[in-house]
């Protein structure tokens, strides 16, 4: 690699970083945990799903035109698998998926997400909704777990769990939010099987039925999560603490959607200060997540 060139992609990746610095998330991404040399890949898998989402919910433009520009997305992306990367994004992200023998499955299926996100807003039932997880989140754990050199099946599996677990966490605190952008992530015959109706959530009807609805989401993250959780000590330390603490805070949203008695319509919950330091230390010293499930630790917060 000559000196231009090493230049361009040393500016890619600063770009990617700081794009990845700029969003808040209630999860870590590519925290100081994260060993040095792998952060920049990391950073150049986020920049590019990022600005993919940010195409996804543009609310200036209508829906031919968001998925145009998520067809430049993949346009692009294939290009970069051909060496022929020309957008910042890209020419790290070439450099992140040729390093680590990456294939462009799992990046293809995100921008497949992001589309369906512009085509669709109901979900007729779990399948449709886990289907959709499956292309969103799923490739996420998958990358990562690339990225730190794993390629195993059984681990991609344990992967899926915690990763569908995160989505539907999302879903769960940001009812009120994709209300505003006419979304829905409750599954349909599940909102008709416990008694609501599509009219009560737009109106943001709190009521018995609702809170037995969110009782399920909630339960069903929370069962993806202990599903998954046997993954955090088949990796190497370099990689667990991060996974540890992708744990605990999803857990942690779980548990704050709980204290509120399942009313997300109220505000959007967010992980405080405090909260993060808690989990930051759970994750330092509780090695085995299982230990969560013990009610002493399930209502620390």
């Amino acid at each position: 690699m000559d000196i231009l060139q090493k230049n361009s992609v040393d500016k890619a990746f600063e770009y990617c970083a700081k794009i990845t610095r700029d969003h808040y998330e209630n999860f870590p991404v590519a925290s100081l945990l994260i060993p040095y040399e792998k952060r920049p890949y990391i950073q150049s898998i986020y920049a590019f799903a990022r600005l993919a989402d940010d195409f996804a919910d543009e609310s200036n433009l209508s829906p031919i035109e968001r998925i145009k520009l998520l067809d430049d997305w993949e346009e692009q992306l294939k290009m970069c698998y051909k060496g022929e990367a020309q957008h910042p994004v890209f020419i790290a992200l070439s450099e992140t998926v040729s390093k680590l023998s990456i294939p462009i499955e799992p990046l293809a299926n995100l921008i497949y997400a992001f589309k369906m996100d512009v085509q669709k807003n109901r979900y007729k039932s779990s399948e449709e909704l886990l289907t959709y997880c499956k292309h969103s989140a799923n490739p996420v754990g998958r990358l990562v777990l690339m990225i730190f050199g794993y390629k195993d099946d059984k681990l991609f599996h344990l992967s899926d769990c915690i990763c569908t677990a995160l989505q539907l966490t999302n879903f769960a605190q940001d009812v009120s939010v994709d209300l505003l952008k006419n979304r829905v992530y409750l599954p349909e015959d599940e909102i008709i099987s416990y008694g609501y109706s599509y009219e009560e959530l737009f109106a943001k009807v709190y009521n018995q039925n609702f809170i037995k609805l969110m009782q399920f989401q909630i339960e069903r993250a929370r069962q993806l999560f202990y599903k998954g959780a046997e993954l955090i000590n088949l990796v190497d330390k370099d990689l667990q603490l991060e996974l540890r603490l992708v744990w605990f805070g999803g857990m942690s949203v779980l548990n704050k959607i709980i204290k509120k008695k399942y009313n997300v319509f109220e505000d959007n919950v967010k992980l405080s200060l405090g909260n993060k330091i808690m989990i930051f230390l759970r994750g330092l010293f509780y090695n085995n997540v299982s230990l969560y499930k013990k009610k002493s630790l399930w209502d620390l917060n």
